[in-house]
């Protein structure tokens, strides 16, 4: 209750030329009274009844828009009759929303008393309720979007659906050409139809992998291949380390090799590091083929992978090497999680915080607290926070410069160690200096900072770093491609889902950050 659900469908209905039901309104209508006279005169259980015999009933059905009461699709036969008929999606919100929206209602059973009572009523009831949420595959956050904005997210998993069933796509807008985003669990199996439904033709494809994840990218070959492409697998080394113009030298002797023209297009299947180089290749190779990105990592799915940055390192700096180069299309398979390290995944959660803090607030919760309803949710909210800033903002001109929190410090602690420190690792520290920065400068409480640093620690990544000192970090920043002839940009929080870009804040203060993170 509370997240929307009859207003979405209404709206829905209006725009897709579909009979609106409102389950509530009908068994109101059969009972011949309100909701709580029936509760109160007929108890709950005869009220489950009915609803479970109305959604099957509803299920046999065609051409509906449906809202279910909040608790309808906690019966399992009820979920699944209305699963094997239609797309379900499940409407959340954070729960002081929830709250504020349902503050004046006096017709619900299910939310007696004053408002401590009913704020312990809703979170007793999503606590129960937690794991029926969470199996339904589309999941949408209304906390901070207008119905019409729920309305457009409802049409884009609808459409998502109809190619794959639990295939979530978002579209991404971009100057150089518009693009998908396909989630899904098990849906590098369909990689090549996937790519055919997107406009691209059947060609010669660059595979580009590593022997690590090679396994994947064989998957997808055998998928290419079927669709009518021909696949042709090209090896470049894993790390960091690796990613160089040398690594990508070698990339254009094995397209060159395999007869890559411009007529085919080149595919990275990796972590960041992958998709990096092979994004740089294709972008320079021939003056530019076109790309696919199927990220292999936790990490290059909600980060690298979205918003056509590629690059290479040089020895004075990350990513000093680059150019933009949107994709066709981004393939993100959360099943591949199982092959990878858990020290891996665990990085990549450094930018899943990072996101919260950024713009999804009830997704940093989430973390706090039980996680979000499912794998695949968890990547669809935190890549929906990229994809509004990098659609705001596709060349890092302004805003997009805050998907940097924590990557100033960071990219420098990589750096000093030798990327011997992950990514993610040297982030997740990048962000407590960022955080006690901002507490430093008046700009953020306490508090804050220290929900951070413990959510951080919870999810078992680094919070400080040793035998490195304040001067080798504070050099290592020179070389910081965010810089602005001098001065060096931060993006620190002001609270949670709001960031700053400062410039220049002082030598002691970035000195005194850089401290507070030395073990």
């Amino acid at each position: 209750m509370g997240v929307g659900k009859s207003t979405v469908g209404r709206l829905l209905a209006a725009r897709l030329n579909r009979r609106f039901v409102d389950m509530d309104d009908v068994l109101v209508a059969r009972f011949g009274k309100e909701i709580p006279a029936i509760f109160a005169e007929e108890g709950e259980e005869a009220f489950r009844v009915a609803e479970a015999r109305l959604c099957q009933e509803l299920a046999d059905e065609r051409g509906l828009v449906i809202s279910t009461g909040g608790g309808a699709l906690v019966n399992a036969q009820s979920k699944a009759a209305l699963e094997a008929s239609g797309v379900v999606l499940c409407l959340h919100a954070a729960e002081p929303v929830i709250l504020a929206r349902l503050a004046a209602a006096t017709d619900r059973p299910l939310l007696p008393g004053e408002a401590e009572e009913r704020r312990q009523r809703v979170h007793t009831l999503l606590q129960q309720r937690r794991m029926a949420y969470g199996a339904i595959a589309y999941q949408i956050d209304t906390t901070n979007l207008t119905g019409e904005e729920v309305a457009d997210q409802v049409i884009e998993a609808a459409a998502g659906d109809q190619e794959a069933r639990g295939l979530h796509r978002i579209s991404v807008y971009s100057p150089a050409g518009d693009y998908d985003l396909l989630l899904g669990n098990g849906i590098l199996a369909d990689a090549g139809q996937l790519l055919v439904n997107r406009g691209l033709r059947p060609s010669l494809v660059a595979l580009v992998t590593n022997d690590m994840v090679r396994p994947h990218a064989e998957t997808i070959a055998a998928s290419l291949a079927a669709a009518g492409f021909a696949p042709v697998i090209c090896l470049a080394p894993e790390g960091e380390e690796h990613k160089t113009l040398e690594s990508v030298a070698l990339l254009y002797d094995q397209f060159i090799a395999a007869g890559l023209d411009r007529q085919g297009l080149v595919m990275a299947v990796g972590g960041g590091v992958i998709g990096d180089m092979a994004g740089f290749a294709a972008a320079s190779y021939l003056r530019g083929v076109p790309f696919v990105q199927a990220p292999t990592s936790l990490l290059a799915m909600v980060d690298a992978s979205v918003g056509g940055k590629t690059g290479v390192d040089l020895p004075q700096g990350k990513n000093l090497v680059g150019a933009f180069k949107q994709p066709a299309a981004v393939l993100m398979d959360v099943a591949v999680f199982a092959t990878l390290p858990s020290d891996e995944f665990r990085s990549g959660l450094a930018e899943v915080v990072k996101h919260g803090i950024i713009g999804a607030p009830q997704l940093f919760t989430q973390l706090e607290e039980e996680g979000p309803a499912n794998l695949l949710q968890l990547v669809v909210d935190a890549v929906r926070v990229k994809v509004r800033v990098v659609e705001t903002d596709p060349y890092e001109q302004g805003v997009r410069a805050t998907l940097n929190l924590g990557h100033t410090f960071g990219h420098a602690i990589e750096q000093v160690s030798h990327y011997r420190m992950r990514h993610g690792e040297a982030v997740a520290v990048g962000m407590v200096a960022a955080a006690n920065m901002a507490v430093a400068l008046g700009r953020c409480d306490a508090a804050l900072a220290a929900r951070i640093h413990t959510l951080l620690t919870r999810l078992g990544l680094p919070v400080s770093v040793a035998g490195y000192g304040v001067e080798e970090i504070h050099a290592a920043m020179a070389q910081d491609k965010k810089r602005l002839g001098k001065k060096l940009r931060f993006i620190i929080p002001q609270a949670l889902g709001e960031v700053v870009m400062i410039d220049d804040p002082g030598d002691a203060v970035v000195r005194q950050a850089i401290q507070s993170v030395l073990g």
